[in-house]
């Protein structure tokens, strides 16, 4: 009986692909905590993977040009969360127009990170079940 793989590993590897991209998304609202008039951003997660999800697991990239999807190919991601990226409100407006607050940000980077571990460690269970399936050990 063949195994489908796709479906025994689930949502994980889509949501460590979503995991990936928003630690990038943090990372770069945390350098641009001093930019003035820099606009925090976030990925709206629960849309990301819900469109996984509905289009038979995996993400597909949003195109405005014929440019955009060969530049997705070229660059190896078959996952893009680019139509999920939201701006965040700020909790405290500044003078400068920034919208970066640095300790939510610090917060949501650690949260995240911990999310990412999660689904690592359940990933790497999987393997391990599988792997003690075909050895028989």
């Amino acid at each position: 009986m063949p195994l489908n793989l796709n479906a025994y590993l689930g949502i994980e590897p889509d949501a460590l692909k979503v995991y990936a991209q928003r630690a990038e998304v943090l990372a770069a609202n945390l350098a641009n905590a001093d930019t003035p008039g820099y606009q925090a951003r976030d990925i709206d997660f629960r849309a990301a993977l819900a469109a996984a999800g509905s289009q038979g697991g995996a993400l597909q990239p949003a195109a405005t040009s014929p440019q955009d999807l060969t530049a997705a190919a070229t660059a190896g991601g078959g996952l893009s969360t680019q139509q999920f990226l939201k701006y965040r409100v700020p909790l405290a407006p500044s003078l400068d127009g920034n919208t970066v607050d640095s300790q939510l940000e610090e917060s949501k980077f650690a949260q995240n990170t911990v999310r990412f571990q999660a689904a690592l460690t359940f990933l790497e269970n999987k393997f391990s079940e599988l792997t003690t399936a075909i050895t028989g050990q």
